[in-house]
């Protein structure tokens, strides 16, 4: 009985309380060449043996709030790809210096030019903050960031995949429509194609239009929470139409897949939709 109280007294005289860190993953800071804007980078890189290729990497937006989440979903599935279907991959994490979850920023990096007074109300009654930097957040990605971590790691450039949600599902759109060879996978999550539906039409029509003249496939995947139905913006009526739209506009081309999650709302659809573009996307085949 006494050495067991000497022995709690030890644990507790020599408790150190330390903060938790994901295995494998780092940060860093980058500012874009273009603007000078500030980045917070995150990064994750599996223990597993390098393939061949080199690793399929997913890019991931508003990373401040899903950086965790996604790293541990595919850390554990990717374990026995044989039963999952999940190989390990790199995550690349773009957020922001901040400590919140979410920076105002993403208003700027996410969006074309618009008209404010088009723009639904914002909740607390104030301005919005700047849009319009979608093109330069993109040069960004595709001029600074992706040098970078391929110059430290070796991605197969045949196998990479962004993910964002809300108005990060708008960027990935934007994106597939205005780069579709920047990415083989796309996966967007609530996409807030109601912030400028004039815009958006363009921007699908022309990528229609130009869409035969490479013969590389690409794979969208979109996601909403059924909740999400409720919203007067008609979130989930226009992921559904745009998904039809482009599974018959594009004759096999573009490989797309729509899913409304049961029961989950604008927040909550996170953590499926990330579990569910994992399996879209790291198939031990190759997407969808």
């Amino acid at each position: 009985m006494e050495k067991e109280k000497d022995k709690a007294a030890m644990v507790g005289h020599f408790r150190e309380d330390r903060e938790v860190v994901l295995k494998g993953t780092s940060q860093f800071l980058m500012k874009s060449s273009r603007e000078g804007r500030m980045y917070q980078i995150f990064t994750y890189r599996p223990k597993e043996a390098q393939p061949a290729g080199g690793f399929p990497v997913i890019y991931v937006l508003d990373a401040n709030s899903v950086f965790g989440t996604i790293v541990e979903a595919m850390r554990l599935q990717s374990k026995r790809p044989e039963k999952t279907g999940i190989v390990p991959a790199v995550i690349v994490g773009i957020g922001y210096p901040i400590d919140g979850a979410f920076s105002t920023d993403r208003y700027y990096d996410f969006t074309l030019p618009v008209d404010y007074s088009e723009l639904p109300k914002k909740p607390d009654g104030g301005d919005w903050p700047p849009h319009g930097g979608a093109a330069n957040f993109l040069n960004f990605i595709e001029e600074d960031l992706k040098p970078e971590i391929m110059s430290s790691i070796n991605i197969n450039r045949g196998r990479q995949a962004l993910l964002g949600h809300s108005l990060g599902g708008l960027f990935t759109l934007y994106t597939l429509f205005s780069n579709p060879q920047a990415f083989q996978t796309y996966i967007a999550g609530s996409p807030s194609i109601h912030w400028n539906k004039k815009w958006f039409s363009e921007e699908e029509n022309h990528f229609l239009s130009r869409l035969g003249r490479d013969d590389r496939d690409i794979s969208l995947f979109v996601g909403v929470g059924e909740f999400e139905k409720n919203h007067k913006s008609g979130m989930n009526e226009n992921a559904l139409e745009l998904s039809n739209r482009l599974r018959t506009s594009t004759k096999g081309r573009l490989h797309v897949k729509f899913t409304e999650f049961e029961e989950e709302n604008h927040v909550s659809v996170l953590p499926p939709l990330i579990n569910k573009g994992l399996r879209f996307a790291l198939r031990a085949n190759g997407p969808v």
